[in-house]
């Protein structure tokens, strides 16, 4: 288990790869794993661990660890363009399936996925700009999304139409601004 900001964190590797960030309350079948054994001194956990801590402290934008994702082909190709999604922007569900030429089911895709933070589901929301579903539950997407400078706001048009649109706030911490 690794503390963080957003709750207790069990990560999961096979081999000299990570297959897995659980989140503390997750559904117990999201992530089929089948046996697992504690390992503290696997090397991939540890460093996963480190770069997580680095990430939650705003020192670490992008992860360097090896990854090996498990679903179907589908979903492969969901997670795999999920880690194109730059640190502090967000896309849409159907800019994820448009990207991938793919319009079927990338939301369930999405929910799926077993390397959360690392494979940045959080940064992908509605159309609209509303937050949808999150594993670690929406107040841990927003908390990531808030710790890389992204804020969702409405807009007076949103409030005419009920629909949350979304605008990336960015802060320059090394300024002291908000522009």
């Amino acid at each position: 288990m690794v503390p963080s900001p957003v709750g207790e964190l069990t990560l999961v590797a096979r081999g000299t790869a990570l297959v897995a960030i659980l989140w503390e309350n997750d559904k117990p079948n999201r992530v089929r794993l089948g046996q697992m054994r504690v390992n503290a001194g696997c090397a991939v956990l540890q460093e996963t661990a480190r770069q997580l801590g680095e990430y939650f402290t705003g020192t670490r934008q992008q992860f360097d660890v090896p990854l090996d994702f498990h679903g179907t082909p589908f979903q492969q190709e969901v997670w795999r363009a999920l880690l194109t999604i730059p640190y502090g922007q967000t896309r849409s569900y159907g800019e994820i399936a448009r990207q991938i030429g793919r319009p079927a089911a990338v939301r369930a895709a999405n929910g799926k996925n077993p390397i959360s933070i690392i494979a940045p589901c959080h940064r992908v929301i509605g159309a609209t700009g509303e937050l949808t579903g999150f594993a670690g539950g929406l107040h841990a997407k927003v908390s990531l999304l808030a710790l890389e400078g992204i804020t969702l706001s409405s807009d007076r048009e949103a409030l005419k139409t009920g629909h949350a649109r979304r605008r990336a706030v960015h802060i320059d911490t090394a300024q002291g601004c908000l522009f």
